[in-house]
């Protein structure tokens, strides 16, 4: 239905009231009661997407629940950008520990909201050097992610239609980053760059990426570095309208990565082992704007496919 339903929204013909091009005022009264047919349906299907899975978790059948939100009436595809493919870098981390929370730890800004613009690349990583910057002087600072989707394109991002982080941090190397004070997030592609140099309050001097696909090796690097920048195969409704629990999406595909989020911890409940992910969907979506996955050592949804982290 939603593979139909789009491609009615976008192959649909064009009503053209005359041959002197005028379009009559029905036909755009149409056109819109069209729209709000379709999107209506998306929305009911959607919602039987969530009841379903509800009704699965107070039966003890799903580790999870799901809930109506703002990405309601969308197809998935409208929410999930893909990114490109990136060259990686490898190092090891040899250390673990039991419960890691930086969000207890003063590392963690509060909630964002990428909005209707794929950025979410440029929120997973400011989300990372934030944490850097904090565990290095104590001071937390709220990056600016329109910094990056307004000035990084020429090291190959592409603004609200996704890019992959190592990109965004090849950006912040060789410039430096404004906060959000200085630079708010206005969740478009469409202005020109403002960054001014004088105004950057974030500098790295590099990054690195974590073994591919090694779940050991990013608890390492989460409990002796920092919050992490991932990626994740978020393509899902699953994913979209999740509300509570420890997420567990059979269907996942750790090369189908789709969305990029902040590692900031992990934990355990009731024998479940999860990791503690931030996304950048404003603070009533998930757990508060977080959301609990399963830790399992397979990596799940491709947590571990491809994480790296910023060098201060």
């Amino acid at each position: 239905l939603r593979a139909a339903l789009l491609s009615v929204l976008l192959c649909g013909p064009q009503q053209v009231a005359s041959d002197s091009d005028e379009v009559s005022s029905c036909d755009v009264f149409c056109v819109i009661m069209q729209d709000d047919v379709q999107r209506r349906a998306i929305w009911e299907e959607n919602k039987h997407v969530i009841e379903n899975n509800n009704q699965g978790f107070f039966m003890g059948m799903r580790p999870f629940t799901m809930a109506m939100n703002k990405y309601g009436d969308l197809v998935r595809s409208s929410v999930f950008l893909s990114m490109l493919k990136a060259p990686l870098k490898y190092k090891d981390f040899i250390l673990d520990a039991t419960i890691v929370d930086y969000r207890n730890m003063g590392y963690v800004t509060e909630v964002k909201d990428q909005g209707y613009c794929g950025s979410c690349w440029a929120f997973s990583t400011t989300g990372a050097i934030e944490g850097q910057i904090y565990k290095k002087t104590g001071q937390l600072v709220s990056l600016s992610e329109q910094n990056l989707v307004d000035c990084s394109r020429s090291y190959g991002t592409y603004g609200c239609s996704g890019a992959w982080m190592g990109n965004a941090y090849d950006y912040v190397v060789n410039n430096g980053l404004q906060s959000t004070n200085t630079y708010p997030y206005t969740s478009v592609d469409t202005q020109p760059c403002y960054y001014d140099s004088r105004l950057a309050v974030a500098h790295i001097k590099d990054y690195r990426f974590l073994p591919k696909g090694d779940e050991q090796a990013l608890a390492d690097a989460v409990a002796t570095i920092g919050p992490i920048t991932v990626a994740l195969d978020a393509d899902h409704s699953s994913f979209l309208f999740y509300s509570s629990g420890i997420y567990d999406e059979q269907a996942c595909n750790p090369n189908n990565l789709s969305h990029a989020v902040l590692l900031v911890g992990y934990g355990s409940e009731g024998g479940q082992d999860y990791w503690i992910i931030k996304n950048s969907w404003g603070s009533s979506w998930g757990e508060g704007g977080y959301m609990r996955m399963v830790r399992d050592g397979k990596n799940t949804c491709g947590i571990a496919s491809y994480a790296l982290y910023p060098i201060l």
